[in-house]
């Protein structure tokens, strides 16, 4: 039987439980083989890694390495499962003839062994995009990490790969989303590191008159406090009209939008817009860049991860929504990638600029030669 194409076994997938149909899946198609070797032929691509028990696994391999017995000795004596009992044996000690019985009366039909496999091949696949969400989400917020950009970048391009490996196993037809509500983006302390940084962006930007190529990179769902980005997106609407862009402009504007409230008078919202450095604006961008990419790809795993532990979610949608919550996640990474490139026009390298902020130097943006060539 030829070699199916499955995902590289990274973890251990024998750790993660099966859904139980997928347990008395695996049972009944292990009884049919039993029954009826001949069954195998008609299974299609399936491989010993894809059943979730040891004790199953060491099972198909022996069936699947031995050669079964004629029709009409095997119709008279039980040399097959002798020869599967002792050729597992080695690999699941804890197999006994009995439970190869236990298995062969699990089967309600052998001529249904296909109808299993399908089943065992869907809990693979379920199995591991559920790990390789879990390494995902883990990667992302590993705070030892030099670079979590590139890290969580290669994290979801492995996850990209199998998610191709595991749809090239099933028929390709059109698949609705999961129904399973999506996770709530994290809500973040207003009053910590990553807001500042925002503030400190906005007044950059304002004190460009016609905005920086930063600009450019960013869109208002970047900003981790929802008001900065309804702010950037005035400055966007004031620079679409071809009005300079000042803390005034940007002030009336967001007037117009209903941005001024009694509990939000101008005064506060000027007081985020002045003082800033042109020279600036394309470093805080960045690095509000990059806390969104990353904020994106923990979003990312945690999605696939509520639909993969989702039993209800048919195999079609859990690949579908995969793939629509990974092309969510190049959306951010592709503007990410752009602006860490080098301009080609420039021919003078980037200076880091000095931090508008008293007594606190810049963070450290990784250079582009660290994560270019991830696609």
């Amino acid at each position: 039987m030829p070699q199916p194409n499955i995902p590289a076994a990274d973890f251990d997938l024998l750790d993660v439980p099966p859904a139980p149909a997928v347990h008395h899946a695996e049972q009944a198609l292990l009884g049919a083989l039993l029954l009826e070797p001949r069954q195998l032929k008609a299974l299609g691509s399936l491989h010993p890694a894809d059943f979730a028990s040891a004790l199953h696994l060491a099972v198909f391999d022996a069936i699947t390495s031995l050669t079964p017995p004629a029709p009409e000795v095997h119709a008279q004596q039980p040399v097959w499962l002798t020869a599967v009992l002792e050729h597992a044996r080695p690999a699941a000690r804890g197999l006994t003839a009995a439970y190869l019985h236990q298995v062969v009366s699990a089967c309600p039909e052998p001529a249904h062994a296909p109808a299993y496999a399908a089943i065992v091949r869907a809990g693979h696949a379920r199995r591991t995009l559920r790990a390789r969400a879990e390494h995902l989400v883990l990667t992302v917020g590993d705070p030892i990490l030099e670079d979590q950009p590139t890290a969580a970048l290669m994290t979801a391009d492995k996850l990209t790969s199998v998610l191709d490996q595991l749809a090239a196993r099933f028929p390709a037809h059109a698949s609705t989303l999961p129904r399973t509500p999506a996770p709530p983006h994290p809500v973040r302390d207003p009053d910590n590191e990553d807001m500042e940084d925002e503030r400190v962006l906005l007044a950059a930007l304002c004190a460009s008159p016609h905005l920086s190529d930063a600009a450019r990179w960013l869109q208002p769902a970047d900003f981790s406090e929802p008001l900065h980005g309804r702010l950037f997106h005035c400055m966007l609407t004031v620079g679409r009209r071809g009005d300079p862009v000042d803390p005034v402009t940007v002030l009336w504007e967001a007037q117009q939008q209903g941005l001024l409230s009694p509990s939000r008078p101008p005064a506060e919202l000027l007081g985020m817009l002045v003082g800033g450095q042109a020279v600036a604006a394309e470093h805080w961008a960045e690095l509000v860049l990059r806390r969104s990419m990353l904020a994106r790809a923990h979003t990312t795993g945690l999605t696939v991860l509520a639909y993969a532990e989702d039993d209800s979610n048919t195999i079609g949608q859990l690949l579908t929504g995969t793939r629509r919550a990974l092309a969510d996640l190049d959306a951010v990474r592709h503007r990410w990638q752009r602006a860490i490139d080098p301009i080609p026009a420039r021919t003078t390298q980037r200076q880091t600029p000095i931090s508008p902020r008293a007594g606190r130097p810049p963070p450290q943006v990784k250079p582009a030669s660290a994560v270019r060539g991830i696609r």
